[in-house]
């Protein structure tokens, strides 16, 4: 039996890390296989705060470097994706109790010139008593600022960087577990195993990337059998969702009893994402789940400052992610920090690299660096590439969302508004992809609820790896948000008819 081909690169871990790394790379002309052992973001990244930012409280801690990093990435993946990716104003409102109003205003400065803001507006003062912003306050709260950031759409993020992978030429498998990885003089030697089919092979490349987020000491430990001196603290971050407590589309970012800082963002439009908590975790990443002290946590954290006052039959829904931080030695698990960094390891044979750390913002420059520490094992690699492309979706001239909208009314005039709002802000400029040739509302198919249609679901399916319903409910949509129990229940069935009884060829399989 012929040997398998030799790749340049294979990655373990579809995060955004993996995804991102797989991205570059392939654009820069090597060859390249990402694996992961579940759906595409289906652990840490598909559960943060949606957010990409800075890192205001990172300045607490000195952390200069890794905030004017997230800065400057801020605005440029804001470029890159703006049908996922869009600004959003955060109102502090200030507690004399907590941080003191100059140490507030100095933080608030360095983040508005550490990163050279171009197109987000800076920071302002507020009156809570008179502007529009502190309505659903506390009296007591008077005083506020507000400041820019931006929301994101994380497990489509990391969805969009594989798809650009695959792009460029790259394998993607998901559902396909790296079970062993054996180093030779001049390759590895990986064997893979097809989670839903049971199946193995065996692949052959000159380097390999560990991304594996909370598994990375995994991979390490039982998969490549190497060795590392790094440290990962797992740190469990908790959200809740509730129902949507006030006007505006303005966030609300307020300081707790023991000054760590809760989120309170719009989401889904009629609903509130809080989050999130910062507890040391022991557990199997997998298992992960938000705990009812958490969520009294948050909840009162809410009610501290808002007149509203959350109960626990306010919760919709919660979830929990964990997060693979570099351990630095800090006790506080808040002050741990969010910065990465690599261990090359190339005694033997093949290098090996692992990554430790991260947050999503910095995702992109994470790839552009790894591939750097690569770069002397691939002389025929392509230059950074990735500062100015857009992912797939963000082909919309000039990045403007409302003019884009605006030409798929007009191509689709049967389109819904809120149906056209939705596709707009999921898919972008591949929304006529998905739409295709439809030329009626009746010709999306079957209707699940909400704005779910069965063209959605066939598009998602063919073009991003969806392979079970879950993977469409929640993570490449949040449909699962908006549809009753009965309907997921509906869809859930009819998927199960059309895709996993007869499997289907799916995107990046090869």
């Amino acid at each position: 039996m012929s040997e398998a081909p030799l790749l340049d690169l294979f990655i373990i871990g579809g995060g955004i890390n993996g995804a991102g790394i797989a991205r570059d790379a392939a654009g820069r002309n090597l060859t390249v296989m990402m694996c992961e052992k579940d759906d595409l973001a289906q652990g840490t990244s598909s559960r943060s705060g949606k957010l990409i930012h800075g890192g205001l409280r990172y300045l607490e801690y000195y952390e200069f470097r890794l905030v004017r990093e997230a800065l400057i990435e801020r605005e440029v993946l804001l470029n890159s994706a703006c049908h996922i990716i869009w600004p959003m104003r955060f109102v502090l409102p200030h507690s004399p109790q907590d941080r003191p109003a100059w140490l507030v205003r100095l933080g608030l400065f360095l983040y508005d010139h550490l990163g050279g803001r171009q197109k987000l507006p800076g920071t302002r003062t507020l009156n809570l008593k008179r502007d529009p912003e502190g309505a659903p306050l506390m009296d007591k709260y008077a005083r506020g600022f507000e400041y820019s950031d931006c929301w994101v759409d994380d497990a489509r993020l990391v969805t969009l960087n594989a798809l650009d992978a695959a792009e460029h030429g790259a394998t993607i498998l998901t559902r396909t577990r790296c079970q062993a990885a054996v180093r030779r003089a001049d390759h590895w030697e990986i064997t893979l195993q097809d989670i839903t089919h049971g199946t193995t092979q065996t692949v052959r490349a000159k380097a390999l990337i560990n991304a594996a987020g909370p598994w990375v000491l995994d991979i390490i430990q039982n998969v490549t059998h190497s060795q590392s001196s790094r440290k990962v603290r797992l740190v469990k971050g908790s959200h809740i969702i509730v129902p949507k407590f006030w006007e505006g589309q303005q966030a609300y970012l307020v300081q707790n009893h023991d000054k760590r800082v809760i989120f309170i963002n719009p989401y889904e439009g009629d609903k509130a994402l809080i989050g999130t908590t910062d507890i040391p975790y022991d557990g199997q990443a997998e298992r992960v789940t938000a705990d009812d002290s958490e969520i009294q946590y948050l909840m009162d954290a809410v009610n501290r400052y808002f007149k509203v006052k959350l109960t626990a039959e306010d919760v919709i829904t919660s979830f929990s992610g964990v997060r693979p931080l570099f351990d630095d030695g800090k006790g506080n698990p808040s002050a741990v920090t969010r910065d990465y960094l690599f261990d090359l390891d190339s005694k033997g044979g093949a290098p090996l690299l692992h990554v430790f750390g991260g947050k999503i913002t910095t995702f992109r420059k994470l790839a552009e660096h790894a591939l750097q520490r690569l770069s002397g094992y691939f002389p025929q690699m392509g230059k950074d590439w990735t500062l100015s492309a857009v992912l797939p979706g963000g082909e919309i001239p000039d990045a403007d969302i409302e003019s884009f909208s605006q030409q798929l009314k007009t191509r689709y005039p049967w389109l819904p508004h809120e149906l056209r709002k939705h596709y707009t802000r999921l898919y972008g400029a591949r929304s006529n992809v998905l739409l295709s040739n439809a030329t009626t509302l009746e010709g999306l198919g079957r209707h699940f609820g909400g704005q779910l249609y069965e063209a959605e679901a066939r598009y998602l399916v063919r073009h991003e790896w969806a392979q079970q319903a879950e993977d469409i409910l929640v993570r490449r949509t949040k449909h699962g948000l908006h549809l009753t129990a009965q309907q997921q229940q509906q869809f859930t069935a009819w998927f199960t008819e059309q895709f996993i009884s007869e499997p289907v060829r799916l995107a990046g399989a090869g």
